[in-house]
């Protein structure tokens, strides 16, 4: 069953990003159409359930937006910081690791 997860990764710390706030968005025409789920980070830096799954998950472009200026108490360049990613197969596990710095990220296709 295919599904979308991510964690976040607080590189300047060297520990997990816990109460990341993140926000998943359906992409439409280039642009934003609908807020499907929000979640938090909880103590390992990852999201308890996946973002989205099973029926949920439908071909296509969404979008998470991570803020991490909330995470780093406005102490950031970044306020958010967003990642549009194609869904392309239904069936497969789509995970979206964040890893983040108060001056910078890096994110890649996980497994």
């Amino acid at each position: 069953m295919g599904k979308v997860t991510t964690h976040v990764l607080d590189l300047s710390n060297g520990v997990p990003a816990k109460h990341v706030h993140i926000k998943l968005y359906s992409i439409n025409l280039g642009e934003r159409e609908e807020n499907l789920q929000e979640a938090w980070t909880n103590g390992d830096g990852r999201v308890d359930e996946p973002l989205l799954q099973g029926e949920q998950l439908e071909l296509g472009i969404f979008e998470l937006e991570f803020h991490v200026g909330d995470y780093f108490n406005e102490q950031s360049f970044y306020e958010t910081v967003p990642i549009r990613f194609k869904i392309t197969d239904p069936d497969e596990h789509y995970h979206v690791p964040l890893l983040i710095s108060p001056w910078g990220y890096q994110t890649y296709r996980g497994s």
